[in-house]
């Protein structure tokens, strides 16, 4: 087990979920992965929980906003990519042509926050690290190991990216004549890019690792959760499953 203790510009760095019952959430996940938590405080005056894998911080298990609580919101996993200004990378997401929907907002001595979105939609979390520099652990279970955007505008959102970061492009041409797009930092590929299906709204895809992907898909299903994408076997990816939870979250699992 790796530990990281730094996360380059245009590095997928965190996870998060929000949701309108923190302590059904930490039941789930902690059956799926084993997490262990520490709850803390809101400003608001509820409690939201650290998520441990082996002493490591991997997540945050956080409670819905009130709009959210009102309209019925379902669960919702956010990622955020590490920046080292968030303030510059806020600015530019307007030039860039998406929209800047929060911040930039300090967070105590934690960091600083923003959330962008590309065109065609996907809100994106921006993380210049203070003490948080994100997950302390990546590509291993029960941590944050891969996301991808679907976007039904896939070409205008990797020109967005790169324009805010600087990433290199690798394209994978798919059978149905698309492409799927993967983001480079320093040869490594950090995220992907895949077009929507037909009708479906953008929206980031995270991957959590497991070490065992039919018995965590298994042990999703007896928590209350739903198999959204049965475990299969994808040779250039790995095995990978979809579930959610049941307050509504989303969140893939990939083989590790």
């Amino acid at each position: 087990m790796t530990v990281r203790k730094h996360y380059a510009s245009g590095e997928p760095c965190w996870a998060d979920l929000q949701t309108r019952d923190v302590a059904a959430a930490k039941d789930f996940y902690g059956k799926v992965f084993g997490w262990t938590y520490k709850d803390l405080p809101t400003p608001d005056g509820r409690s939201y929980a650290q998520a441990f894998v082996k002493d490591q911080l991997v997540a945050v298990i956080a409670p819905q906003n009130s709009l959210q609580e009102a309209a019925g919101t379902n669960g919702q996993w956010n990622v955020y990519i590490a920046a080292t200004d968030t303030e510059e990378i806020a600015e530019d997401s307007v030039h860039a042509g998406g929209k800047l929907q929060f911040g930039p907002e300090t967070v105590a001595d934690t960091g600083v926050l923003a959330f962008v979105e590309p065109p065609g939609g996907g809100t994106t979390g921006i993380w210049q690290a203070g003490t948080h520099l994100g997950s302390h652990l990546f590509n291993e279970p029960g941590a944050l190991a891969w996301a991808e955007l679907l976007t039904p505008e896939p070409q205008a959102a990797v020109a967005f990216f790169q324009q805010l970061f600087g990433y290199e492009v690798t394209e994978y041409p798919q059978d149905d004549g698309g492409n799927y797009s993967t983001l480079m930092v320093i040869d490594d590929e950090v995220a992907g890019i895949v077009p929507a299906g037909e009708g479906e709204e953008a929206a980031w895809q995270i991957y959590y690792g497991v070490s065992d992907l039919r018995r965590a898909a298994e042990a999703a299903v007896a928590a209350g959760g739903e198999m959204l994408v049965e475990p299969e076997e994808i040779p250039e990816a790995g095995s990978l499953a979809t579930i959610q939870d049941p307050q509504g979250g989303v969140l893939s699992l990939i083989q590790v």
